[in-house]
């Protein structure tokens, strides 16, 4: 009796760390590989950019994968998968946008309902940058970031 009772007790020992490994490896859910922290600031001659958007790009998309934030009031976090779960480890380009969209005639058209798709199109067609076009695009923005395995701190301070 002795004896199949240490067997239970070492057969639920066994069960119970293999269920604690398999919820540890499991992480966020997405399955994806370990992302680091990166967040920061980004400023246009010297102030906050109050809105816009940062895109980070793989230099080699074979490593990673692109990761994302809105910057609100100058600062931002990224985002691959889950909010705010970073970027992995590599060498990234680095572009921003900021613009500021008139949707006074879009919410004109809309009535009261949803906004239509053509109306806020043309609004971001014609809307206005706040920063040089330039950081807008990975060829002429210059912008380059490495994630390293830690917490990161990229900010970016933009002149014309």
């Amino acid at each position: 009796m002795l004896r199949s009772a240490t067997w239970f007790g070492k057969t639920a020992f066994l069960l119970v760390s293999c269920a604690l490994v398999v919820a540890v490896g499991c992480g966020d859910g997405t399955g994806l590989s370990k992302r680091y922290k990166v967040g920061g600031n980004v400023t246009y001659k010297g102030a906050p950019v109050e809105k816009g958007e940062i895109s980070f790009k793989p230099v080699d998309p074979n490593l990673a994968q692109a990761a994302t934030s809105v910057i609100e009031n100058g600062s931002y976090q990224l985002t691959t998968a889950v909010k705010g779960d970073g970027a992995f480890p590599g060498e990234y380009t680095v572009t921003i946008t900021s613009k500021n969209v008139d949707l006074t005639q879009a919410t004109a058209n809309a009535g009261g309902g949803s906004l239509r798709q053509d109306d806020v199109a043309k609004a971001n067609k014609d809307a206005k940058d706040n920063i040089p076009s330039k950081y807008s695009l990975a060829e002429t923005s210059n912008l380059k970031f490495t994630v390293e395995k830690k917490s990161n701190t990229a900010n970016f301070e933009l002149t014309d």
